[in-house]
C-alpha cells in the first residue's frame, strides 16, 4: 500500500517500525500510555508528518530526532507539572516539551497524570466545550477574535462585528463605517476568521483581527500609504496598526482608508 494510502495509525506505526531502536520503543510507549488514559482519542497525522494524539483539539505530538524523543503538549503552559517532566520549550505562552534522551526511563505515573491533566483541560476548554458555553452566539477564539465562517458580503461582516468583545466592538463599528462612507462601493468578506474589504478589480486593501488588548488593522498595500501605517509586516507590501482602546483616529484612518482603495490591493479571493 503506497504511504499517502496509509491512515494515521498506519503512519504512526511505519513511523514506530522504520525507527528500528530505542526512538521507536520509546514512541511505542508514550502511545500506550496515551490510549490508557483516554481511550477516546483520535490518531493524526500532522504538523508536517508527525504522530499527533488529539481529544477535542491536540493533545501531544511525538517526534524522533537523532538522539531525541521529544513529547510536546500542545497546552502544556497550562497544566500542573508537579513533577517538574517538562524540560524543553519552557518559555513558550502554550507549548511544553518533555525531552527524553537513550537511557532515560518514562516516570509513567507521572505521564499518566499529566495526560489526563491535558485530557480534562482540552474537554474543558475545547471547541465543543466553547461552542456549547456559547450557544448560539459566534465562539471567541484566542484573544476573543469571533469565530466567523468565511463567506462574502456584509453579513459575516456584521456578525464579525457583532460578536466583538467589550469596547472593540464600538472599534469594529467604527472601522466598518468609516470604510462604507469613505470607499462607496467597498466590497466586503471573512477570510480566516478577520473581515476585509476590498474594492471591485482592485483586490482587498484592509483587514482586521481581534487580539486581547488591542484591534490589530492591516493594509497589504501599506506601503504606497502616505504617511506609512507604524507596523511592519513580513509582507513586503504590508504595514498595520494596533488600536488600543480610545485610540482610533478616525482621520488619519480615513486617509489611510482613501489612498488603500484607490491603489492595487491584493488579489488573494477568487471573487475578486
Amino acid at each position: 500500500m503506497a504511504v499517502d494510502e496509509l491512515s494515521p495509525s498506519e503512519l504512526i506505526d511505519k513511523a514506530i517500525a522504520d525507527l528500528g531502536d530505542w526512538r521507536g520503543e520509546r514512541l511505542a510507549e508514550i502511545r500506550a500510555l496515551i490510549h490508557e488514559v483516554d481511550p477516546e482519542v483520535v490518531e493524526e497525522w500532522k504538523y508536517r508528518g508527525s504522530p499527533t494524539w488529539s481529544h477535542d483539539g491536540t493533545l501531544a505530538v511525538g517526534n524522533a530526532r537523532e538522539d531525541t524523543v521529544t513529547l510536546r503538549f500542545a497546552q502544556g503552559a497550562q497544566l500542573r507539572d508537579p513533577k517538574k517532566l517538562f524540560n524543553a520549550s519552557l518559555g513558550g505562552k502554550q507549548w511544553r516539551a518533555i525531552d527524553i534522551n537513550e537511557g532515560d526511563r518514562i516516570n509513567r505515573r507521572s505521564l499518566k497524570a499529566l495526560l489526563r491533566e491535558a485530557v480534562e483541560y482540552n474537554k474543558t476548554h475545547g471547541y465543543m466545550s466553547r461552542k456549547a458555553a456559547a450557544g448560539d452566539k459566534p465562539i471567541l477564539l484566542s484573544g476573543g477574535n469571533p469565530q466567523i465562517a468565511k463567506a462574502d458580503g456584509d453579513a459575516p461582516v456584521q456578525a464579525y462585528i457583532a460578536a466583538m468583545p467589550e469596547w472593540k466592538h464600538d472599534i469594529g463599528r467604527r472601522l466598518d463605517d468609516l470604510i462604507e462612507r469613505t470607499v462607496p462601493d467597498v466590497r466586503k468578506a471573512v477570510r480566516w476568521n478577520s473581515p476585509w474589504y476590498g474594492v471591485e478589480g482592485m483586490g482587498w486593501f484592509l483587514s482586521y483581527h481581534v487580539f486581547t488588548r488591542y484591534v490589530k488593522v492591516t493594509f497589504t498595500n501599506g506601503m504606497r500609504l502616505d504617511p506609512l501605517p507604524p507596523g511592519e509586516a513580513k509582507d513586503p507590501d504590508s504595514r498595520w496598526i494596533n488600536i488600543h482602546e480610545g485610540e482610533l483616529d478616525e482621520a488619519q484612518m480615513e486617509t489611510w482608508v482613501r489612498q488603500a482603495a484607490a491603489v492595487p490591493g491584493w488579489f488573494g479571493f477568487d471573487t475578486m
